[in-house]
């Protein structure tokens, strides 16, 4: 179970952590997810191996055992097995839910806008479709009244998303992530095992959000090198990023480190 304010989320979700985010004087709880030629593998398969040989993978479910598991009326699938509750924000019939996995994240549904309210004042962008993709934060937002306006149900997740614990007013949130490039976990590694020293992973990676953010590559190689590249365990989660970083490729690079 997952808690967000007075409300309970159903989920099979796990989360790790909790930080607690402010902006303007407001608290609300966290929980703690290419572009280019050399992106010819999917971010899942750099990140997350198919199971070894000796491995056996669960069958896929039958006809029947899907009808028995169907979901009470007042559940909505957001796929990945997690349900939520329907009308969560209240008024939403079928609220989106934000993925974060160990190299990609992804909206379960493009987010509607139901206009500025208190909290969630700030400005919306678009894409050439019209979804929307990316806030910028007013003063005295939260991240609860976001979740609202957008028909968000795991709002908390934004933060963890854009690299960050505590949101800030003119701050630039990513909102859609692009499922098809690599996303870089906030909290540590995938190989990190117990007894990893998280902080300076963190802050490594929040420099190069902010970075990423500037568009300085020069100062994104820079700390790579210095500060962020020996924090990965395993060496071949880092050669996503130093391929994006050799291409110059700054639209995967700000996606990695929202």
């Amino acid at each position: 179970m997952i808690f967000y304010g007075g409300g309970v989320k159903r989920a099979t979700a796990i989360t790790t952590g909790i930080s607690i985010l402010v902006v303007g004087g407001l608290v609300t709880l966290a929980a703690p997810a290419l572009a280019g030629a050399y992106a010819q593998v999917s971010a899942w398969q750099l990140f997350d191996p198919s199971p070894s040989a000796d491995s056996e993978a669960a069958p896929a479910p039958t006809a029947s055992e899907v009808s028995s598991t169907a979901l009470p009326d007042d559940d909505v699938d957001v796929g990945d097995g997690v349900s939520i509750d329907r009308n969560d924000p209240e008024g939403c019939d079928e609220p989106a839910w934000l993925h974060l996995g160990h190299a990609s994240a992804r909206l379960s549904r493009d987010l509607i806008d139901r206009g500025p309210r208190g909290y969630a004042k700030g400005t919306v962008g678009r894409d050439a479709q019209g979804r929307v993709t990316t806030y910028t934060v007013a003063a005295g937002d939260a991240l609860d009244a976001i979740g609202d306006r957008f028909c968000l149900a795991n709002p908390a997740s934004v933060a963890t998303l854009n690299h960050t614990r505590v949101i800030q007013p003119d701050e630039l949130l990513l909102l859609r992530p692009d499922s098809t490039l690599p996303w870089i976990p906030y909290f540590n590694p995938n190989s990190a095992t117990e007894g990893y020293l998280q902080i300076p992973y963190q802050r490594a990676v929040e420099a190069m959000s902010a970075a990423a953010h500037a568009g300085d590559l020069d100062a994104l190689r820079s700390i790579f090198a210095n500060d962020l590249e020996a924090l990965f365990p395993d060496p071949a989660e880092a050669d996503v990023i130093r391929d994006a970083l050799a291409a110059g490729d700054l639209a995967a690079l700000r996606q990695m480190f929202a």
